[in-house]
Order: structure tokens, then sequence, then C-alpha cells
């Protein structure tokens, strides 16, 4: 559960469909997330490749034991190895399986709670997905990640 990379040689890219088949299963199941990393910035039209679905999760008990339900149907999953306190512990928990989804509860000083009111939400196949707005989007990836996310994510908040 601590980002061990191991896990994700089993792991296959996820796809827009596993996007869709996860969010309704977090739905269904009354999980507090929103979509950031890779699939939020594609979302917002900058087309590169991503490796796994991101989370920014709310880190209380009760939603842990949400996330580890609403995950159990993914295959070879670990979900129900993820303890009550693994997210609040560590910076992200990946969870490797047929697909890698990692779970974070604090994003470059963005957490669940500071995201709330900057969720928009988008129906793909009919499944509401909640993705974090681009301005606070920006915000995670302060020094994390490739600069491009950063430079389009600027040049979309400016238009």
């Amino acid at each position: 559960m601590d980002g061990n990379d191991d896990l994700d040689q089993y792991s296959r890219i996820p796809t827009l469909d596993d996007l869709k088949t996860l969010c309704q299963s977090l739905n269904e199941h009354q999980v507090k997330y929103v979509v950031v990393g890779g699939f939020a910035v594609i979302h917002f039209g900058y087309i590169r490749a991503t490796g796994d679905i991101d989370l920014l999760v709310e880190d209380s008990p009760e939603n842990t034991e949400r996330i580890r339900k609403a995950l159990a149907y993914l295959r070879d999953s670990e979900a129900e190895k993820i303890s009550d306190t693994d997210l609040a512990e560590y910076q992200i928990v990946r969870v490797s399986g047929e697909i890698t989804v990692d779970l974070i509860a604090r994003a470059c000083d963005v957490t669940y709670s500071m995201a709330q009111e900057h969720i928009e939400y988008h129906e793909l196949q009919g499944v509401e997905i909640p993705y974090l707005e681009p301005k606070l989007l920006l915000e995670t990836k302060k020094g994390v990640r490739p600069k491009d996310d950063s430079e389009f994510l600027r040049a979309l908040i400016n238009e």
C-alpha cells in the first residue's frame, strides 16, 4: 500500500470505459472523491497518455471503508488491504490489479475538502464523473508533473 511499483507490471493502461466503471462503483458506494491527474487533464482537452487513474479522496475511516467496497470489483485488486489510516499515512495509496488506481488524500496541499467546491460534473455514458476544475487542478500539479500539463492548464484558465 506504499506505492510499490512492482504491482504495476500486472496492470494494463486504463481506458475511458475503466474510468466510467470505476466512477460508477464509487458513486454507488457514495465515496467522496474527485478525478485529478492525467484523466482530468485529458478531459479538459490535453492529449497525453496516463498509466493510472488518480483520485483525490476524503481520508476519513468511513470514506476509506466505502472505497474498499467500491474497488472490490477490480480483478486482482489489493483494495481490501487498505487500512483506515493508510490515506492519512501515505502520500499515495496505489491499488494495482487489472488497472492501477492512485488514491490521494493531499495533492500539493489540495485536500478533498478544499476541492469540494471546485468540482465539475460531466456525464460519461450515463455516469456522473467529478473532475477537479482546471484552476485548482493546476495547484495539484505544482512541482510534480511535466510542465506540459501546467502550461496547458494555465492556457485553459486564461481562455
